[in-house]
């Protein structure tokens, strides 16, 4: 019964699908268009898919009924009446709308082959704006798979080839293949635009670790830096391809997810280079900025782990959910170990290069100042440095601060984020963020449109946007299922079958019967015995209701009494506009009331197993990695300074992540499979800005808040304004890819990053400064018993003028 069941959601075996409709939006049922649509219904039972010995037709690969014929689409049937009426004259020939007769007397649904109707009075239909066919296929094999998926190959060319010669009409082609290949069609149109992304981040990394100083630039890190990340997802893309993982088009997000952490902690590492002293040796050197970052790049590199490690366990039932996380996590701890000894070892070369006056990129000799004078002006605006004797007198004990953005955050963006008159507004724009979050929260949906993963120009697309506009009316023909023996010859039991599919278009053996009684005059409260010879002797064996015989089980028992052990129903509900919104509330309703009532049945459709499974996985891995990190972070506490930094950081964490849902909604993207990664990932990237922020905030003493809010936002802001520049710059091309998924990818990314930075350099900044627990040490209080007392005493060097004041503790 799979051609009885129809969905326009993915459907499992094989099968070819065409819509046909007119761009003038003429009638589909007029002589002309029937003509040409069973003249293409003809050209596709035609195809051949040839293999070695044999030519293969629909006829041999097709589904056959129990006459041993193929198995077509009412619909076809119905033209070939109206085209046989027409030849003859006859102008009584009608068809209903969403159910019709055929010439057998048999009735049949259409509502899923007839689209754009119009109807005259007692649902006779006036016109049809589109027509679609469906040809299914056998696959019990794999030569007969084989065969199947090739003979769909050639019914798309088919159909191609067949408008190319009618181009009046426009047909949509759509096939059981269609989605994957749409699916992995987004690597391929994403290659150029994902080149330009990595020329614009090498750019861009470049110029963020470069400054005016010639020594102490460093652009050659940044490169490296960005090499360490490409490294890290290449050897992961390598394991996976050599423990036999399938690809898919969500790692498309992996090397952004790389971005995000590995830059992050380069930069942090060269941020940390810039603040040690230049007289060390870079053994001393490195040893300070390995105890300065690694901590916290270990503990979020962790977290990663943690996150993406509980997403690619067996409790996340989306497989490809479960593979990105999979990848992520091999990524990330190759990414781990080469940020350790690739970068590390790249920061000591560089830093000897330094420690030599060397040029941070020809590697040359920097001459003196007084030879410098000497060169022509483009020699010295190459070359120039300052060196450690010139800035022995300077006000300026850091040569570092010469850096752009250090320079930027030092001097104007600390003072003025936490100055007085800022705060307020500050605050009020916090607000209004909640505030728009909230209403976008509010409205969140799970997506089941499986052309939100796609690439845009393609089959998938086109076909679903006339199924939505041409085929929306009904939902898919819903198979009800009575699996006990009930007595339907109850006229209170039969009451309350037909009180269960009120409201629904029904095919239905039942109401066939209970109607073809009633037409006889005889009463439907007939006994057992009478009730099952009736049906089985009578209702059966007319040729308008034989093929009611599928649709019911008999049973002999031991006295030869025969009875209906289990029936079957098909229904269709009517649906608006939000027709998958509509169909979970439907699929809810009948399960509840299956659970409830009287008679035991079960409701069944192809598409109601990838709703089940989509509707109770999407949002698992999700749940599962915030759980995982919230357990981390509560355990963590007892493992750092200060569990108040645990305190902040969760709610940071959950601070983003609500404005991120929020947004995404009011930005149209639901919460699918590449939502909840982005999700997932959004976690980790919170963590990773702002635990350095608040762990410097928390662990800071003796000064006010304001004072250690700048010094946090001068240590780490350098680092987090370098990564995010380089990861937004990143994400721009992304927008600009025709597919659906990576307009997904780039929203969430896109707004994950944003509202990051959004908190780590405005709300945070803010809120630390007039949050408890103050900075202030506390006075202790004076014990008379232990009173100090202070004597001063005049001390007059006799060598020379000198007037030195020397206390001492009595």
């Amino acid at each position: 019964s799979k051609h009885r069941l129809y969905s326009d959601l993915q459907t499992p075996g094989r099968y070819g699908r065409v819509i046909i409709t007119s761009f003038r939006k003429a009638n589909m049922l007029d002589q002309h268009h029937t003509d040409l649509i069973l003249k293409l219904h003809s050209a596709v039972t035609r195809i051949q898919v040839q293999r070695p010995g044999f030519n293969y037709t629909f006829a041999h690969i097709c589904i056959l009924n129990n006459d041993k014929t193929c198995i077509v689409d009412d619909i076809v049937h119905v033209l070939e009446e109206l085209k046989a009426a027409r030849s003859s004259n006859r102008t009584n020939f009608a068809i209903t709308y969403p159910i019709t007769h055929l010439k057998d007397g048999r009735e049949v649904y259409n509502g899923h082959q007839l689209g754009g109707v119009t109807v005259h009075s007692k649902d006779r239909v006036k016109s049809a704006e589109a027509i679609q066919l469906t040809y299914y296929l056998q696959a019990i094999n794999s030569l007969n798979d084989m065969v199947a998926e090739k003979w769909e190959s050639i019914f798309c060319d088919t159909v191609e080839l067949f408008q190319k010669s009618n181009r009046k009409v426009k047909m949509y082609p759509f096939t059981s293949s269609s989605l994957k290949e749409d699916f992995q069609k987004t690597s391929r149109v994403s290659e150029r635009y994902l080149i330009t992304s990595l020329v614009l981040v090498v750019t861009l990394a470049i110029l963020c670790c470069s400054m005016q100083d010639c020594v102490r630039s460093k652009p050659w890190l940044g490169l490296l830096g960005l090499l360490t990340v490409t490294l890290a997802t290449l050897t992961a893309a390598g394991i996976i391809n050599l423990t036999g993982g399938k690809y898919n088009s969500t790692f498309l997000g992996i090397p952004f997810v790389m971005l995000g952490h590995g830059l992050y902690g380069t930069f942090e590492m060269l941020s940390s280079w810039r603040k040690t002293r230049e007289d060390q040796h870079v053994k001393e050197r490195t040893a300070a900025v390995f105890a300065d970052s690694m901590l916290s790049f270990s503990l979020t590199t962790a977290m990663y782990l943690v996150t993406f490690g509980i997403g690619a366990s067996p409790f996340t039932n989306i497989e490809a959910a479960r593979i990105f996380c999979c990848n992520s996590c091999i990524a990330i701890f190759f990414n781990y170990l080469y940020v350790l000894s690739f970068y590390g070892s790249s920061l000591v070369f560089t830093g000897y290069i330094e420690n030599n006056y060397q040029h941070s990129i020809f590697c040359r000799k920097v001459p003196k100042p007084e030879v410098l004078q000497e060169k022509p002006a483009w020699y010295r605006f190459l070359l120039t440095a300052k060196f450690s004797e010139d800035t022995a007198d300077s006000e300026e004990t850091n040569t570092y601060e010469s850096h752009l953005l250090v320079w930027f955050l030092k001097r104007y963006y600390c003072d003025w984020i936490t100055n007085t008159y800022v705060k307020p507004f500050v605050v009020l724009f916090y607000l209004v963020y909640i505030s728009f979050a909230l209403m976008g929260y509010l409205q969140v949906s799970e997506g089941s449109d499986l052309s939100n993963i796609v690439a845009t120009a393609t089959r998938t697309i086109e076909y679903t946007t006339a199924q939505q506009k041409y085929f929306s009316n009904y939902s898919p023909v819903i198979g009800f299922y009575i699996y006990e023996s009930i007595e339907y010859w109850n006229t209170s039991v039969q009451e309350d079958v037909l009180e269960y599919t009120k409201g629904f278009v029904r095919i239905s053996w039942f109401e066939s019967y209970l109607n073809y009684l009633r037409k006889l005059n005889i009463s439907t409260g007939l006994p057992k015995k009478n009730f099952t010879d009736m049906l089985r002797n009578s209702f059966l064996k007319a040729p308008q209701f034989a093929h009611f015989s599928e649709d019911i089980i008999f049973s002999k028992k031991y006295n030869n009494e025969v009875d209906v052990v289990a029936s079957r129903m098909f229904l269709v509900a009517k649906t608006m506009e939000t027709k998958r919104e509509e169909l979970y509330d439907l699929l809810e309703t009948l399960r509840k009331l299956s659970l409830t009532s009287k008679v035991k049945f079960i409701v069944f459709n192809p598409s109601f197993v990838y709703m089940d499974r989509y509707a109770s996985s999407v949002g698992a891995p999700l749940q599962n990695s915030c759980i995982s990190a919230l357990f981390l972070l509560f355990f963590s506490a007892f493992l750092v300074a200060d569990s108040l930094i645990n305190v902040w950081l969760t709610l940071t964490v959950a601070s983003v992540e609500f404005g991120v849902i929020g947004f995404m909604t009011l930005w149209k993207v639901e919460l699918d499979c590449i939502s909840v990664l982005c999700l997932i990932y959004g976690i980790n990237y919170t963590i990773d800005n702002c635990a350095p922020l608040l762990s410097t905030f928390v662990l800071g003493k003796e000064f006010t808040r304001t004072k250690w809010v700048k010094n946090a936002l001068e240590v780490h802001g350098v680092a987090i304004l370098q990564s995010y520049l380089c990861y937004i710059v990143g994400l721009i091309p992304l927008a600009a890819v025709p597919s659906n998924l990576t307009r997904t990818l780039f929203r969430c990314l896109f707004l994950i990053a944003l509202v990051t930075f959004f908190h780590c350099f405005a709300i945070l900044p803010v809120i630390l400064t007039f949050l408890p627990p103050s900075k202030k040490k506390r006075k202790e209080k004076k014990n008379p018993e232990n009173r100090e007392e202070i004597e001063c005493v005049e001390m007059v060097d006799m060598d020379s003028t000198r007037v030195v004041d020397q206390i001492t503790t009595v």
